[in-house]
């Protein structure tokens, strides 16, 4: 018998925890929590611990396939590996034939380990590489360009020093991310103080010092409030706000008719109340974090909610601040040698993005992309034809609004592969599924991961596929011998590593020790440096953005009341929770029987109102579209607001235990793909309303 633990990096959700897999005679037993990395210490989320039964489930992509039938009709065959290279070389040889490589659309999962695809895609001349970040993050990103002049992942939140932590559309201790969700309680173990935001009572709630139950969408007059009571009773940080912030006379004028007692009215939270969270966030500063969560992400207002965040973390001075929204730094900050990318193989695409990032909408940058704007050339032809898409680990069908539309966009491409390692709705309709191996059994290329202290990444294969698949280099790698682009055929993963270290100063058996390698001690990161200097225009955070002026943009947007919705509405609010999550895992055998379906969340006075019972299956309506669900009646829910966690509703016969079950959120939203944050560019998933009725 011969065991081993081996250190990898989990791949159930996009946060990618560091993990420790015991491997006993070739075959993974049981999964840890990397135990060596602080804020770890051995925790694994249901999730994570669904990875092995991941590994052991049948109904999964096992072998290349290509389509037979018509697209969704369900109708493969196997084929070679070679053969699956072959054809997918060909067909994009084909789409790009006329217009070139920007006629190809790579929409991808994102994260660490995604550099050797960028470069696949940057190799063959496309400026399209896109990624399911977009969808949550876009607002988000743009509000912090707006106001840094860099965006949100150069801040990260400092939660285990922290004495005050408002979380705002953030369930961070049940939509896991498990560094973080230790470290914020060890936090308040400490004497840290929780305040909650949100349309519904959570499991973050539940240990909070100060749960608020917001009206859904009124997230924007409550933080103009807030700033509006630090400028007026002076409770901002004087020195920082001299040294670092521009137009504060213009934020002021902003937030003065935005009082706590007009905010009071718009979001049924109390004025007193609003007016006592801001003199605890003022007596906790610099060591507070208003923390920029995922779900406030998904209003029409979002950028200018995101704007309000960062402005309330500046005025308090927490931004660089230990215990505040510290600065993360890339190894090259503290005299290391960062990763050599691979994409730097090849020159820059200077062509045009389809999704009118840098052209269309100037202020906007690439990274994520604006996703659903992508998706929409291939039906609008503009700026010109999209002829082929690859989807790795992304979904666009089970994740953007409106599926049907967004299938009759995916029906006008000439070719539509996807690289996978679970069915999607997307798959299903594919021409050619190159089935990705599940994370346990596959290596990456390494991760940079820049932070407080940044650090290299590895994740390492535990266990042999169990079927024919892949690892993603494997799949790229071959894909590239056959179209020729000789600097990314690789033949093993070691020599992908030891290219990427070249001149770190790191070795690959570096990571033995404890899966990555970690840089800097102690880190200077308590307050800005006297050196620093924002890359705005004026050198400051800018409360009004030049940049985003000069495009036709607000960046300081007057406040307008949300209109009352009709008797008997509701507005549909989404989220994730800790056993699923989206459609990847919604069949996994382990998180099934935990979750087999989504549930309805609704107030059960609401309820009483339209003679529904706890339990029962209800029909929900948007107009076009109508789905049933079981559902919850609860006092922890605003009135105005339903609740499901999306994912669910699927419709595909291979997968035995999902199908049928439960209601796909994205269905409802009819029209979706049309709105969206007009200055942040990213779509509005909650602001939809539907009607709910007992069923048939």
């Amino acid at each position: 018998m011969t065991n081993q633990t081996v250190f990898s990096v989990c791949g159930m959700c996009p946060v990618r925890c560091p993990i420790e897999v015991e491997v006993e005679n070739g075959q993974c037993r049981f999964i840890h929590g990397n135990r060596q990395i602080p804020g770890i210490r051995g925790a694994l989320c249901t999730r994570g611990a669904a990875g092995i039964p991941f590994v052991r489930d049948d109904e999964r992509p096992q072998f290349p396939m290509l389509r037979i039938g018509e697209r969704g009709e369900g109708k493969w065959r196997r084929i070679s590996w070679e053969d699956a290279y072959g054809y997918a070389a060909d067909h994009l040889k084909a789409a790009c034939s006329i217009e070139g490589g920007k006629s190809l659309l790579w929409s991808d999962a994102g994260g660490p380990f995604s550099d050797l695809r960028q470069a696949f895609v940057r190799g063959l001349g496309s400026p399209n590489f896109l990624t399911e970040d977009a969808l949550h993050a876009v607002n988000r990103n743009h509000a912090a360009l707006s106001l840094f002049r860099f965006t949100d992942n150069r801040l990260v939140p400092d939660l285990k020093k922290a004495r005050h932590v408002v979380l705002q559309a953030r369930n961070l201790l049940d939509s896991v991310h498990v560094q973080q969700a230790n470290d914020l309680l060890d936090s308040l173990e400490n004497g840290c103080k929780l305040t909650v935001i949100d349309v519904r009572s959570t499991v973050t709630s539940g240990k909070a010092d100060r749960f608020f139950m917001i009206r859904p969408g009124s997230d924007y007059a409550l933080n103009l409030a807030i700033i509006h009571v630090l400028l007026k009773e002076k409770l901002y940080d004087p020195a920082f706000a001299k040294t670092w912030i521009a137009d504060i006379d213009e934020l002021d004028k902003l937030t003065q008719p935005v009082s706590p007692e007009l905010a009071e009215k718009e979001t049924g939270i109390r004025a007193a109340d609003i007016t006592a969270l801001a003199h605890d966030l003022a007596k906790a500063a610099p060591h507070a974090i208003w923390h920029p969560g995922c779900e406030s992400s998904r209003y029409v207002d979002s950028f200018h909610v995101f704007r309000s965040i960062f402005i309330i973390n500046s005025l308090l001075g927490s931004i660089g601040a230990s215990g505040g929204l510290s600065l993360a730094m890339k190894p090259e900050d503290i005299g290391q040698v960062g990763l050599k990318r691979l994409s730097d193989l090849f020159p820059a695409v200077t062509e045009k993005r389809a999704d009118g990032v840098g052209w269309k909408y100037p202020a906007f940058i690439g990274g994520p992309g604006l996703y659903h704007e992508a998706f929409r050339a291939i039906q609008t032809r503009d700026p010109y034809p999209i002829k082929a898409c690859v989807t790795y680990q992304s979904d666009p069908l089970g994740e953007l609004p409106d599926p049907t539309v967004v299938k009759s966009w995916l029906d006008r491409l000439d070719f539509l592969a996807c690289i996978t390692d679970a069915w999607s709705e997307t798959a299903w309709q594919a021409d050619l599924i190159l089935p990705l191996s599940p994370y346990l059994e596959r290596e990456s290329v390494l991760g940079q991961i820049n932070g407080i202290h940044p650090s290299f990444l590895i994740r390492q294969r535990c266990t042999a596929p169990r079927f024919d698949t892949r690892s993603d280099w494997e799949i790229v790698s071959g894909l590239s011998k056959k179209l020729g682009m000789d600097a990314l055929a690789f033949d093993t993963v070691d020599a992908i590593w030891a290219w990427q270290l070249t001149d770190t100063g790191v070795r690959v058996q570096d990571f033995d020790r404890k899966g990555l390698v970690e840089f800097g001690g102690k880190l200077p990161h308590d307050g800005l440096p006297g050196d620093f200097r924002f890359t705005t225009e004026s050198g400051k955070i800018e409360m009004v953005s030049t940049n985003w002026q000069r495009q036709g943009l607000e960046s300081l947007k007057t406040y307008t009341p949300k209109p009352r919705l009709p008797s008997g509405f509701f507005r549909l609010t989404v989220g994730g929770c800790g056993l699923q999550s989206g459609g990847r895992t919604i069949n996994n055998p382990l998180l099934y029987s935990r979750m087999p379906e989504n549930i309805l969340w609704m107030n059960r006075v609401r309820a009483a109102e339209l003679s529904i019972e706890n339990g029962t299956i209800v029909t929900v309506s948007s107009g076009a579209f109508s789905g049933s669900i079981r559902i919850r009646l609860t006092e922890f829910i605003h009135p105005e607001a339903i609740f499901m966690v999306p994912g669910f509703g699927r419709t595909l016969p291979v997968e035995s235990r999902a199908m049928g079950k439960g209601l796909a959120a994205n269905r409802l939203m009819i029209g979706g793909l049309d709105i969206r944050d007009p200055d942040g560019g990213g779509l509005a998933f909650q602001e939809h309303v539907v009607t709910v009725a007992k069923a048939g």
